[in-house]
């Protein structure tokens, strides 16, 4: 594998190509709904048909996909040889944490107006300190005789959370933050005694009236591009790179398997989950029925019914992809010293005894397999036995599909902060090891010869 290019033919990606198509990709990609329209316009281009849930599907092999919310599933059925065809499945989730909008936000306090805000998921909320941040999401708002979801997004430095000096604080710098999440992150976006009207400016921004604006999912983004940073620009600074950066190689790894046939006829699927940072507890989150719905409907799009249905997913193996630990240089002692992540030493199997990620011999060797394939190296990530450990969607995929499963990741410093550092390498590397997943050279056999 040379230093510009990831694995070989068709299945081949340039550094340059996926990490700087990364950095558009999450600037396009302010909130999870965000996220799934500029996948699906990826997918659209490369030929799949955009499905609604509530409408027919065709009855015939293709290239699809369907979206719920900040959810979405994408699949190609033309190396499917029946409705009992295993799929190879890539997973992964488009929420990152961040500061969101309560449904009553308007404040008024010392001259200022502030907006009320919520801490979603796990973030490291000191990065949000001092930022100008804009919003996005989506609003609900009346239509004639109708309700209407509409995408919002707001570019321009309308909010901004400041920090307490330094002189009313001098124990900081020793003692670390003391952020109280209901007194100290509301966002200030103006001037005044009196409160703003945060409802009257959404409507603004979406030309309806107040009254029509009926609810909203919406939240704060950092303004700051995503750049490829480092003396050679070997790295990515970015926001919500966990887990966008798994979204977008997921994405060109489907494009580029469906125009490889696998060793064995297969379903290729992408998963995108929506709410993974909060449990994935939702109508569209990895514990839903979103996917074993897709799934039963692709095998009826084939033909088929529940014993395919079956048939199939004892045969499925799933990738659920979230962002890895890099080992980070001034804080070595806080990794398991036998496992050390490299940073652009390529995707990471990610390992858990008790089951917080979903791998197992049996994934494992499919994902080497892959990474084999490719011509790409893969390393092992194992959370230090005294340190807690975090999960994926991985585990409850599995649980809802019967699956082997394999949880996986790219190596990433700053996971949670406002601004995240992932390798550009690293970029091409993951792309290249799920596109050869989607497409494997070496079929898996679950029972011992």
């Amino acid at each position: 594998m040379s230093a510009a290019t990831s694995g070989s033919g068709a299945l081949a990606f340039t550094v340059d190509e996926v990490a700087d198509g990364l950095c558009a990709y999450v600037d396009a990609s302010p909130s999870p709904f965000h996220a799934v329209e500029t996948t699906a316009a990826m997918l659209e281009e490369a030929g799949f048909v955009r499905l609604e849930e509530t409408e027919p599907w065709p009855q015939e092999k293709g290239r699809f996909c369907t979206v719920r919310g900040g959810s979405l599933v994408a699949w190609s059925t033309e190396h499917a040889a029946g409705a009992d065809s295993p799929m190879r499945v890539v997973g992964a989730h488009t929420d990152s944490p961040n500061l969101r909008i309560k449904p009553r936000p308007d404040l008024a306090r010392a001259g200022w107006q502030l907006l009320g805000v919520e801490v979603y998921g796990g973030a490291l909320v000191n990065s949000w300190l001092d930022r100008d941040l804009g919003l996005s999401g989506r609003v609900t708002v009346r239509s004639g005789d109708a309700l209407e979801p509409r995408l919002l997004r707001v570019d321009e430095p309308i909010l901004r959370v400041s920090q307490l000096a330094i002189h009313l604080d001098r124990a900081i710098n020793d003692e670390g933050l003391r952020l109280n999440r209901q007194q100290h992150l509301a966002p200030h976006w103006g001037l005044g005694d009196a409160p703003g009207d945060f409802q009257t400016y959404v409507a603004e921004q979406l030309d309806v009236s107040r009254d029509d604006v009926l609810g909203w999912d919406l939240m704060t983004h950092d303004l700051t591009p995503a750049r490829r940073i480092g003396r050679e620009r070997e790295l990515v600074a970015a926001a919500r790179l966990d887990n966008l950066a798994t979204s977008h190689a997921g994405t060109r790894a489907l494009v580029a398997a469906v125009e490889q046939a696998p060793v064995e006829p297969t379903t290729q699927v992408l998963v995108l989950f929506d709410h993974e940072e909060v449990g994935s507890m939702s109508e569209r989150g990895a514990f839903s029925q979103l996917f074993p719905t897709v799934v039963e409907r692709i095998v009826g799009q084939l033909g088929g019914g529940r014993d395919e249905l079956h048939r199939a997913l004892a045969a499925t193996v799933i990738a659920s992809g979230d962002m890895a630990h890099a080992t980070h240089p001034n804080y070595a002692d806080r990794h398991e010293p036998q496992h050390t992540i490299a940073m652009n030493g390529g995707p990471v199997l990610k390992i858990n005894t008790n089951l917080r990620y979903a791998t197992d011999s049996l994934g494992a060797a499919a994902f080497r397999a892959a990474g084999d394939q490719a011509g790409v190296p893969v390393q092992e990530f194992v959370t230090r036995s005294d340190l807690p450990c975090g999960s994926t969607v991985g585990p409850m995929t599995a649980a809802s599909t019967g699956a082997t499963t394999v949880d996986f990741g790219a190596p990433t410093l700053s996971m949670h902060s406002t601004r995240e550092l992932a390798g550009a390498p690293d970029q091409a590397m993951y792309a290249a090891c799920l596109a050869a997943f989607l497409s494997p050279a070496v079929p898996l056999r679950r029972v011992p010869a």
